[in-house]
């Protein structure tokens, strides 16, 4: 199965955009409610928008839950300054 991160990647910035739009103008009282998000989203089912919301779902559950690890930010930014030294370093070979 897939994970998350790589279906939200079959999605545009805008059309997540759109999602959430869609999402607080379509409450779970409104009739067709997933039609009517796929509608405002564009390019996707009724299906594809509803597994979307479910993922996204299970996201915050998780992270309200404390199962997703907090980045190590400061180690993240020090792999990020070695990789700009190796580019700048093979531009210059």
């Amino acid at each position: 199965m897939a994970s998350s991160s790589s279906l939200a990647c079959s999605w545009t910035s805008k059309q997540n955009k759109r999602f959430e739009e869609a999402l607080a103008r379509y409450d779970k009282d409104t009739p067709d409610r997933w039609h009517n998000v796929a509608r405002a989203v564009g390019g996707k089912s009724a299906d594809e928008v509803r597994r979307h919301y479910d993922i996204l779902v299970k996201d915050i559950t998780q992270i309200e839950n404390d199962q997703v690890p907090i980045p190590n930010y400061r180690a993240l930014a020090r792999g990020h300054a070695h990789e700009l030294r190796l580019m700048r370093n093979l531009k210059l070979q």
